[in-house]
């Protein structure tokens, strides 16, 4: 059994090498409760309640997620039938996790090794065996997150078996989640310099190239709601904006981040930074350098729709982004 944890752990730290950032990447704690049903060979089986707590870390790796967590579940004591057959038990144990990555739901899959007690009259029993597990996660806020769980584990000692099946309800809080970098402040662009006034006779025509500043508005992203995930559908808008700074080198981008209305102001500022810094990521993973690139979050405080439909709020959930670009102009300079 050693052996096999072992593989599973050191499985999981050899992929997240390939880790991006996501809704529930990194390390979390959980607990949670709810209805267990055992049996025992040659006896009826009972449900009884659970109780549990998990730890464990998360990678995600773009269209998935891969996990592992670490678990102890304890089983309230129930009569069993035929004759009186009081019993609990515990287990504990190591899996490996594999989610599908859907923004704020995280569907699952669990595999690995459970150690199951019996307790009570079933005392005698125990061992080691696989142990499954079905689940659906739910990101709540940025730190808390909701999960229902279907999960298997069973001992055999001797001509006895016992069974567990667990149906759980949990609470889990994910620890240092990553807060938006400090906004960087783009430098203005200097001035051209006014036209000199034309000088007395003799008079003499000259041509001149003045430099220009044009601004810019490129469109951005939008967001799922109480995500900073970007969309797929984000990468070519954001892949326009990384061909402009290539043709621009000279160029600033200013990237501001925006919510809808519903929720606390204090969150929705924190979640227009974090969907802000999401955006110049990308940018700078492409190759658009990091000091060109300003961010900065306006809450709700600044909608380009109604909040009062759910058009209008997926609107507002967005990034948006603004530049200046010179452009050469000649003109004619009399002297």
């Amino acid at each position: 059994m050693k052996k096999s944890l072992l593989s599973v752990s050191i499985g999981a730290a050899l992929i997240a090498g390939t880790a991006v950032a996501g809704e529930f990447d990194g390390g979390w704690l959980g607990a949670k409760v709810g209805s267990n049903q055992s049996s025992v060979t040659g006896y009826d089986s009972k449900r009884a309640t659970t109780y549990g707590i998990e730890a464990g870390y998360n990678w995600n790796m773009g269209g998935y997620l891969l996990g592992v967590d670490g678990f102890a579940d304890s089983t309230s004591k129930a009569s069993h039938n035929p004759a009186p057959y009081s019993y609990g038990s515990s287990a504990y144990g190591l899996d490996m996790k594999l989610g599908i990555d859907a923004g704020n739901w995280l569907p699952y899959a669990k595999l690995g090794y459970a150690r199951t007690d019996g307790n009570g009259d079933a005392g005698a029993i125990g061992g080691s065996d696989v142990h499954l597990g079905l689940g659906v996660e739910y990101k709540l806020a940025p730190n808390w997150s909701l999960a229902g769980e279907y999960a298997n584990s069973s001992a055999k000692t001797g001509g006895l078996k016992l069974n567990n099946n667990n149906l759980t309800l949990g609470l889990n809080y994910y620890f240092g989640k990553p807060a938006a970098p400090a906004p960087v402040v783009a430098e203005e662009a200097p001035k051209p310099a006014p036209l000199a006034a034309p000088a007395p006779a003799p008079v003499k025509e000259t041509w001149k190239t003045l430099l220009e500043e044009k601004p810019v508005q490129i469109e951005g992203a939008n967001f799922d709601t109480n995500s900073a995930q970007l969309r797929k559908t984000a990468f070519p808008k954001l892949d326009d904006v990384v061909s402009f700074a290539a043709k621009y080198p000279e160029a600033k981008l200013d990237v501001s981040g925006h919510t809808d209305s519903r929720g606390s102001k204090a969150y929705n500022q924190k979640l227009s930074e974090r969907r802000a810094a999401a955006v110049k990521a990308y940018l700078v993973g492409k190759g658009v350098a990091a000091a060109r690139i300003g961010i900065k979050g306006y809450g709700f405080d600044q909608p380009m729709a109604d909040n009062k439909t759910a058009e209008g709020r997926a609107k507002n959930r967005r990034v948006e982004i603004r530049s200046s670009m010179k452009i050469e102009t000649r003109v004619r300079v009399v002297e």
